[in-house]
């Protein structure tokens, strides 16, 4: 259970409207899906919007309102000021669909959003710096907090310029920038942070309790100089400092894997929920995502294994990370907000009691099945084998959607 005082607990009034509007995302990213051949480049205008689509509109949103009732559980304080949730999120939503919008359609409108996004993102890494400035804890969930951060500052920077060089305001080197703001967000901030938080929520989910750390904190410290050394490599076109880069954050992931294995090894609860079975799945994809990503860097190997890693690591493991952990803090936030003032005076409904299992099944089933399907279908560029994938993932988005609904109407 979390530990948090109703005096620093932000309302459920304002953490619900991200993930409402996240799995919104989810299921608009997953949907386009189907417009997409199992064949592509990373430098296709339509292929940077869904990605900004499915980064911004579902992992950072989830991510901030995630981040807004997390933060005071690992610090123990109360934010700094919390009402700035209530303009992160719009400036998000909105920033994020206009550049969609620009990615797919006007690219001249690009800038627009991005200076929305800009705007939300620095908004929520200065609340979250000040907030971290009120704590007196030190651990590494708290470092990887601050860390995170920073790079996310630094990846929104290298975003926005590149915004300005696709709308044709600046001259840069697209395909340069554009690496070192992919790495920055995607390891710098979502990769360390979901480090970071996974090391609070997943022993506390699983009730494991005496492990070491160490592992984690040397993952962290390599996975940050990875992500660094990849960025600066990229910006001043360094070879030799991008491949030690992967390599570092390569490792760094090992290390954390290792971390998580110890974990599972001290849990003391044993059933396999929604939750658990989403975080099998999830670091399962995430190993297979690391198999792929070293065969496509030997010699005369096709970039297909590339966008299959890639697909196992931002679908397979991203994904299942957040949707599993919403089926554990949605109810817990509902359960606070409407329940908790009820216990000793009536009976109050226990936190399994409130998703819906039978829509949660076949969440998983109908993701779980289409993920593995559609990296097939991108490893062997398969196109009927990768839409028959993404039908299946459809049909899982649309059960979390209503999953979502449920666990935040429960008890109104």
């Amino acid at each position: 259970m979390f530990a948090i005082s109703k005096d620093f607990a932000p309302p459920l009034k304002l953490i619900a409207p991200f993930f409402k509007i996240g799995v919104t995302f989810y299921l608009i990213a997953i949907i386009s899906l189907m417009f997409f051949n199992s064949s592509f480049s990373y430098q296709e205008m339509q292929i940077a919007g869904w990605i900004h689509l499915f980064l911004l509109g579902f992992v950072m949103v989830i991510i901030f309102g995630a981040m807004a009732q997390l933060i005071p559980v690992v610090l123990e304080v109360g934010h700094a000021v919390v009402d700035l949730y209530y303009v992160i999120l719009p400036l998000l939503a909105i920033g994020t669909a206009i550049m969609v919008f620009g990615f797919w359609i006007e690219p001249y409108i690009i800038s627009y959003g991005g200076v929305l996004v800009l705007t939300s993102m620095v908004i929520f890494a200065l609340e979250a710096f000040a907030t971290l400035k009120k704590a007196k804890i030190d651990t590494i969930t708290v470092k990887t907090v601050a860390v995170s951060n920073t790079f996310l500052l630094f990846g929104i920077v290298t975003g926005f310029i590149l915004a300005l060089g696709l709308g044709g305001v600046v001259s840069v080197d697209v395909t340069n920038i554009l690496k070192a703001h992919l790495y920055l967000v995607l390891g710098g901030f979502v990769l360390l942070t979901i480090m970071g938080i996974s090391l609070t929520l997943i022993p506390m989910f699983s009730l494991a309790h005496g492990f070491s750390d160490r592992a984690i904190k040397i993952g962290f410290n390599l996975v940050s100089i990875g992500v660094l050394a990849v960025a600066i490599g990229s910006i001043f076109n360094i070879i030799a400092l991008q491949y030690l880069g992967y390599l570092l954050t390569l490792i760094g992931v090992g290390f954390y894997i290792y971390q998580i294995y110890l974990i599972y090894l001290l849990r003391v609860r044993k059933e396999l929920d929604i939750w658990a079975k989403s975080m099998i799945f999830g670091f399962s994809s995430l190993i297979l995502s690391l198999i792929l990503g070293i065969v496509y860097f030997l010699p005369n190997m096709s970039e297909s294994w590339l966008h299959s890693s890639m697909w196992f690591f931002i679908l397979g493991f991203i994904g299942f990370l957040i949707n599993g952990h919403l089926y554990k803090i949605v109810p817990f936030l509902v359960w606070f907000e409407r329940f908790s003032p009820l216990v000793g005076k009536e009976r109050v409904p226990m936190l399994h009691e409130m998703y819906p299992k039978e829509e949660a099944t076949a969440m998983f089933w109908y993701s779980a099945i289409g993920i593995f399907l559609g990296g097939i279908g991108l490893l062997i560029e398969h196109d009927f084998l990768f839409k028959s994938g993404v039908s299946l993932i459809i049909v899982g988005a649309i059960f979390l959607y209503i999953s979502m609904v449920r666990m935040l109407n429960y008890g109104k």
